[in-house]
């Protein structure tokens, strides 16, 4: 039997989303746009920490935020109530977004006035993680309802992320939600990942989130990444 040629086509595609992001970095970096890429699953209170960190962060920097999902506007009206330019994208059916996809909604959101942008990644805990967007950080949400134990579960997307938020503390006795044993999880899948504890609905929190975000910008303009792990 002949033999069949078999092509990598995944590695081929992951290849040119990372020179695309890459060259989005680059271009970002000339324009002096910081660009957060935030995921979670859904309903883990992406939406409502955007909002408190708009709140918190508007006075110092312009901000503007990209919602993607499937379908529907519902998160970038929710996000434009605030002040900040918002603009909706939809995937089309994808459940993640990459550098070209994030680099047009960057175009949409006409973000040449923008200091920090935000991109709100589809609700998934793997597809999102898999690419690339061109950020210079990313973050994610897990929210206690959501069980400690899923950086055992979905161990990509603890790994590439440089800050694990974990929400929705405020209904931790509710819960078999272990906080020390979370961090440890974090830990195994990214050491040099920080925790930090919040409930976006009451603000809990929210001030080391926004200090840390803050030193991230802070270090990019200053073309010194922040690389030391910020005790929370």
């Amino acid at each position: 039997m002949d033999e069949v040629k078999v092509l990598q086509v995944k590695q081929s595609v992951f290849a040119a989303n990372d020179r695309q992001a890459d060259q989005l970095r680059a271009q970002l970096k000339k324009k002096g746009i910081f660009l957060l890429n935030l995921m979670s699953s859904p309903g883990s209170g992406k939406t409502t920490t955007l909002k408190r960190t708009i709140e918190m962060l508007g006075g110092e920097f312009r901000i503007g935020v990209m919602e993607a999902d499937i379908d529907s506007d519902v998160d970038a009206r929710a996000i434009a109530v605030t002040g900040a330019k918002a603009i909706q994208l939809h995937t089309g059916g994808m459940c993640h977004l990459d550098a070209e996809m994030t680099r047009q909604g960057l175009e949409g959101l006409d973000a040449d006035d923008v200091e920090l942008a935000i991109l709100e990644n589809v609700g998934n805990l793997v597809c999102p993680a898999e690419f690339d967007t061109g950020a210079v950080k990313n973050a994610m949400i897990l929210s206690v309802p959501e069980g400690h134990d899923k950086p055992l579960k979905y161990p990509l997307m603890f790994s590439v992320c440089d800050v694990v938020l974990v929400n929705k503390m405020d209904v931790m006795p509710y819960f078999d939600f272990d906080l020390d044993q979370c961090r440890a999880y974090v830990q195994m899948r990214n050491p040099n990942a920080v925790v930090i504890p919040i409930c976006a609905r009451t603000g809990e929190g929210m001030g080391p989130w926004i200090e840390w975000l803050r030193s991230q910008i802070l270090a990019w303009r200053a073309d010194d990444f922040a690389t030391e792990k910020v005790e929370v």
